[in-house]
């Protein structure tokens, strides 16, 4: 009996890496596209996370019983369908059995995110807290992950992409995971960039030395350090960015297109739901952002005759994050502090003041879990508008058509 089963676990996995998926970037006249065994694929992501309210980043819906993943997953992934999102983001917490289950019972994709160093790590018992990629050691630890980062994950179904970092660049300023505002370039980061560019280049060739089968993205702070980047990050497929520029992305694709050339990928963006001089939520505001975003990502779509270089995004986020602020208090309760200034958001931005809420990102609200960490969610306006935009393909579509049903969309919104 122990035999047969060994011969089935052999005949599975042979099946497995037989018939795995070829996902590639093709560059031709027309832009660049994410292609899925030839068939081009335009990336309707979302960042996806479940936090139980209460919890904070200690807690991992993984290391719960397989019936409240398989419960929490049920709850959540048809939402995720129903509104057309084909992929989510996830990092390397989560075990390949559940990605190739989100695949197989939802026909979600996911992208899967090492962190690179962004948090800090451990190195020979010392506990590095902010990460200096000019280390060698360190530079081995993490060269070292990234192997067993695409071992681990090579031959699962419903691998997308392989993600490294989540805006590093930022956390060479940074002192800890909270998000502040955005750094400004200087001499010394400089240098430090530089060696974690040619770091992230020297761990993806490792990495596609491995599994050629699916492309690999570098996850950045909107396009600080893209002089370097062009410079040193010569075998990345795909330039992904966290990018909160407000209502639009203004310049930043035809910068990628005309300094580096790589397709681009919105890693994250999107817009709080609660507006800081008011003190009260703004489901409108999120979701008129969200749609001229989503707008400038499909007209900028191979094909569809601005700078053709974008393959889609993945919206930030899926629900609220109640642990967000300040992260080991008060998580049962959620925090109106504003963490961050940004004047791209004009609904509620005063010069000299934070105005970016990082626990009302969800275009869902979130409920109170029940004794297994289970929640209910509450779709927000911009659920419903990602919704409506979500059923368009632009490979098979024209920047008129486009143009035109967001505008419906934004008449609807306008209108409640």
């Amino acid at each position: 009996m122990k035999k047969a089963i060994l011969v089935l676990t052999v005949l599975l996995t042979g099946l497995s890496v037989f018939g795995q998926q070829q996902i590639e970037i093709v560059n031709d006249c027309n832009g660049s596209k994410l292609t899925i065994d030839g068939k081009p694929f335009f990336l309707k992501g979302m960042n996806w996370d479940y936090f139980p309210v209460g919890t904070n980043y200690a807690y991992s819906l993984w290391q719960q019983s397989d019936d409240v993943i398989q419960a929490a997953l049920e709850n959540e992934m048809p939402l995720l369908k129903k509104m057309g999102v084909n992929a989510i983001r996830q990092y390397t917490t989560i075990p390949p059995r559940w990605i190739q289950y989100i695949y197989e019972k939802y026909g979600i994709y996911t992208m899967i995110n090492h962190s690179f160093g962004r948090y800090g790590l451990i190195v020979n018992g010392i506990d590095y807290s902010q990460t200096d990629y000019c280390k060698n050691d360190i530079r081995e630890e993490l060269l070292k992950e990234a192997i067993d980062f695409v071992n681990t994950y090579k031959n699962t179904p419903g691998v997308l992409i392989y993600l490294l970092g989540n805006e590093n660049n930022y956390g060479l300023f940074w002192d800890g995971a909270e998000t502040e505002d955005v750094p400004v370039e200087d001499r010394h980061s400089t240098s430090v960039a530089r060696c974690m560019y040619e770091l992230f280049n020297e761990a993806t060739q490792r990495i596609k030395a491995i599994d050629h089968t699916r492309p690999v993205a570098i996850c950045n702070g909107d396009l600080l350090f893209l002089d370097i980047i062009v410079n040193t990050c010569k075998d990345i497929d795909i330039l992904g960015v966290n990018s909160y520029r407000g209502e639009s992305f203004d310049y930043l694709f035809k910068d990628v297109k005309e300094k580096y050339g790589k397709p681009i990928l919105f890693t994250e963006f999107g817009a709080d739901a609660y507006n800081a001089v008011t003190k009260q939520e703004a489901q409108k505001e999120q979701a008129e952002i969200l749609l001229s975003n989503w707008e400038e990502i499909y007209l900028n779509a191979a094909g569809l005759g601005l700078y053709n270089n974008c393959l889609g995004g993945f919206t930030f986020q899926f629900s609220d994050g109640w642990w967000k602020y300040d992260q080991k208090s008060n998580l049962d309760v959620h925090d109106t502090s504003a963490s961050w200034a940004n004047g791209g958001y004009k609904f509620d931005y005063i010069k000299g003041k934070n105005n970016m809420n990082e626990e009302w990102f969800g275009i869902c609200a979130k409920g109170k879990p029940d004794n297994l960490g289970l929640y209910k969610l509450y779709p927000r306006i911009a659920y419903e508008v990602l919704s409506n935009i979500h059923g368009i393909d632009p490979y098979l579509s024209t920047p008129s058509l486009i143009q035109q049903h967001f505008d419906t969309v934004r008449t609807r919104i306008n209108n409640r």
